[in-house]
């Protein structure tokens, strides 16, 4: 257990590789790690897609918010929350057909299906990470797939009920890679609460960023002309074009999921 917990608290993101690929080996037990995640019921409401297509991966380094790494990764995943098996089966199974004569209402995958479909590919995704981890294998994860939905439909020829919700990157630290350093945390009051949700208060503030702007800002020298370290969140990315975008894609993605196929 040690081991695993040690694991857990040196895992850092890693955006420089060292270009060798990762063999046969490691690659499926990244994989295999993935399926053995707990899932919905045991669906399985995801795909993990392999991008091994340098020039797909040459793509998603410009529509992920310009990031060249990505296309230098030796190992990349996108992990889709995926609905679109189990509907097949159940059209080439006649299941809507079979609903009716037992008296029931057929449906549609609905935006429940595809949270609960997102949650399933996370939970992989974040077991793919630690087992790489152990296997002296960095990662990052991209949210950026997220953004330019219709273009990554396209490029990744996805169908309405199959949505990226995570890419991951993976591959060893080069050998000039510094010592990777944790960033910041939130402290364990403000992230565990016990029982019913307490909102932070006026007073809370300082405390709660405090590990934050001494990293980052110990002189108390914000940019974008901010004046603390939620204005900086803020200005830097919530309000960023990034972030427009990204809620833009998941609408346009749920619209499509609402609609489905035709028949």
């Amino acid at each position: 257990m040690k081991q695993t917990l040690e694991i857990i608290a040196r895992r850092r993101s890693l955006r420089r590789y060292d270009p060798t690929p990762l063999s046969v080996e490691e690659k499926n037990a990244i994989l295999d790690a993935a399926r053995s995640a707990p899932t919905a019921g045991n669906m399985m409401l995801y795909t993990i897609l392999e991008i091994t297509d340098q020039a797909i991966k040459d793509r998603l380094a410009v529509t992920c918010d310009n990031q060249p790494f990505i296309a230098t990764a030796p190992l990349v995943l996108i992990f889709l929350a995926d609905y679109q098996r189990w509907w097949d089966t159940w059209v080439i199974g006649k299941a809507e057909e079979r609903a009716r004569a037992l008296g029931l209402n057929p449906r549609r995958p609905e935006e429940g299906d595809l949270v609960l479909a997102a949650c399933d590919a996370l939970i992989a995704a974040q077991n793919a990470v630690i087992a790489a981890e152990s296997l002296g294998i960095g990662s990052c994860y991209i949210g950026d797939i997220l953004e330019n939905y219709e273009t990554h439909c396209e490029l990744l020829n996805l169908p309405p009920y199959a949505a990226p919700i995570c890419m991951l990157c993976f591959g060893r630290p080069p050998a000039d890679e510094p010592q990777r350093r944790q960033q910041p945390r939130l402290p364990r009051e403000a992230v565990v609460q016990q029982n019913r949700y307490r909102r932070i208060q006026p007073e809370d503030v300082d405390a709660l960023y405090q590990a934050h702007t001494e990293r980052y800002y110990p002189d108390g020298n914000y940019p974008l002309q901010a004046e603390n370290y939620g204005q900086v969140l803020y200005l830097r990315k919530f309000t960023a074009d990034f972030s427009r975008e990204m809620s833009r894609s998941v609408r346009a993605m749920l619209a499509r999921w609402r609609e489905g196929e035709p028949g």
